[in-house]
């Protein structure tokens, strides 16, 4: 694209496969009409001073490798500069690439990289934290935020469901309060999703969700029963109508959250906000690029 002189890369290859896959990306990359200047980062502390680097040098594209915390992580570096953003879906869920609807294979996203178009989006907020996709309350933060640090590393994945089954038992619904300056509802709740795209955790969850529409949608799945949840996660799962019937969506541009009691807000995957927090749209943020003619399923 003549639009398009130069790029950056920026790789949070953190995991030996996140470092298999900077290595295959650049060397696909090549393909690519314009250079493109590439950063594996192995530490995820120095992210953000490596794209502050990158975006010093005025590139016209920033391309991020991994999954949808990295994205959401360094997006805020994205608002009010000239560039375009750029995925290469690199992670677990990849939610954020499936609502924009790219390949979620490397050959495929460096394609839409080298043929697609620029596609200007919202980003959602919360309080003043811009996030790509989706965050949530419920018993997932709750899991993510006790979790002891290295019960994964040393007991995989058997560990890590057996903490979640742990918190399963342990969680309680909770009250939400959702105010849009007008009108206030209050409800007893089992998890709430706060949604720029349909996608969640790489499952279809929030059909109202738009990354172009202008508006912040709060998905609260109803109940008395933590049971509903996991009613709820499998209606959505397997893409069943039974997945409406315990939710209240409530749209707007700026939304007042409380639960009783506070709760973790995890953001894109990472826990990081507590309630009472504004949920609000920032519309036309950034430019992202896009499939010419995106297929995205819808359910």
């Amino acid at each position: 694209m003549s639009e398009i002189r130069s790029a950056a890369l920026i790789v949070n290859a953190k995991s030996r496969k996140g470092q298999k896959l900077f290595r295959r990306a650049c060397k696909r990359l090549e393909v690519l009409p314009f250079p493109v200047d590439a950063h594996a980062v192995e530490d995820p502390d120095k992210l953000e001073q490596t794209i502050d680097a990158a975006l010093a040098k005025k590139p016209d594209l920033v391309i991020l490798g991994g999954g949808d915390g990295t994205v959401s992580g360094l997006v805020d570096r994205l608002v009010g500069e000239d560039v375009i953003l750029g995925v290469l879906p690199l992670g677990t869920a990849n939610s954020f690439a499936r609502t924009l609807g790219l390949p979620l294979d490397i050959d495929g996203a460096i394609d839409v990289l080298a043929n697609g178009v620029p596609r200007r989006i919202d980003l959602g907020m919360i309080d003043n934290d811009y996030f790509a996709n989706c965050a949530a309350m419920g018993l997932s933060p709750q899991i993510a935020e006790t979790v002891p640090h290295n019960l994964k590393k040393f007991m995989g994945r058997i560990g890590y469901l057996g903490w979640a089954g742990l918190q399963y038992l342990k969680f309680r619904p909770f009250i939400l309060t959702v105010d849009d300056g007008v009108d206030e509802k209050r409800m007893r709740v089992v998890e709430v999703r706060i949604s720029n795209g349909p996608y969640h955790g790489g499952t279809w969850l929030v059909d109202e969700a738009h990354v172009d529409s202008g508006q912040i949608v709060v998905q609260a799945v109803t109940g008395r029963y933590r049971r509903t949840l996991v009613k709820n996660w499998f209606a959505s799962f397997f893409g069943l109508d039974a997945r409406h019937q315990d939710t209240i969506t409530f749209t707007g541009k700026d939304l007042k959250i409380e639960t009783r009691p506070s709760l973790p807000i995890s953001i894109d995957g990472e826990v990081l906000a507590h309630t009472p927090v504004r949920a609000r749209i920032a519309a036309g943020a950034i430019r992202v690029m896009a499939p010419r003619d995106p297929d995205t399923p819808h359910g």
